[in-house]
Formats: structure tokens, sequence, C-alpha cells
């Protein structure tokens, strides 16, 4: 398989995933800034960590935050499949800040609030598979300047 079709395979998959996490975004964004309650299948702890202080950064709530970020990830995602050279560095540049945020908002769901969001939880496996495109992405790279 070529590089040019790893490269289209994993963008075009990174483009799906953060048009999946930018949907789950604004809905969280929503609800947070009409007020409405969250659907959250009758889990506690997800109104627990919705609830929190930890939710909002400076009176943002933290899923607008997410969904700039999924939008500039699907945004880089295309430039790069289009072959733009400076969308793929913004790609791993965004898709790494929000893995290191996705860290601490895990950390501070198991040691802080002891109480975990299945959105959360939805959202930090959306990055962590992110993660693992950026990770891949080099190695296409590499292949193609091997042959």
């Amino acid at each position: 398989m070529s590089a040019t079709r790893i490269h289209i395979i994993l963008y075009s998959a990174a483009g799906v995933a953060a048009l999946v996490g930018l949907a789950e975004s604004i809905y969280l964004s929503v609800m947070a800034f009409t007020g409405e309650t969250v659907v959250c299948g009758g889990s506690a702890s997800c109104y627990e960590v919705l609830g929190s202080a930890y939710a909002r950064i400076g009176g943002v709530p933290v899923a607008a935050l997410g969904a700039l970020a999924y939008f500039g990830v699907f945004s880089c995602a295309t430039f790069a499949l289009f072959g733009y050279v400076r969308a793929r560095m913004f790609f791993a540049l965004i898709v790494w800040m929000m893995f290191a945020f996705t860290f601490w908002l895990l950390y501070v769901q198991a040691f802080v609030l002891h109480a975990f969001c299945r959105y959360c939880l939805f959202s930090a496996a959306i990055i962590f598979l992110l993660a693992g495109i950026a990770v891949a992405m080099p190695a296409a790279s590499e292949r193609k300047t091997a042959r």
C-alpha cells in the first residue's frame, strides 16, 4: 500500500472521528449554555462531572473548547487530504494538545471528583484514536521516502 493511500485512509478516519467528537461537544455545549439537563442515562456520576467547577474554564464550558478543537482537527485533516503540509503539522499539534488536556480531565475525574462522565470517556476514546492516527502518520511518511 502506498504512503499516499495510507495518508488518505488515516486522515479520512481522523476527519470522521473528529466529526463524531464535534457532534458530542456541540450537544454538551448547547446543554451547558441553555442550562438544560444532559441525558446521562440515570448516571449520577455524569451529573457530578458535568456540574462541577471543572466543567468550565473562565465561564466557558469545556465542551465548547472541545468543539473548537474537534473542528480544528477536522479542518486540518481535510486540508491535509488535499496535500497542505502545514495542515499536517497543525493536525498533530492540536491532537497532542487535546491528548494532554484529556489526561488532565481524566485525572480530575478519577482522583478529584471520584466520578466519571460517559460523554467525557467517549470523548477521551475519540482523542486516543486521533492520537493513534497522529502516531501512525509519520510511519506512513517514512514508507514513502524508503521506496
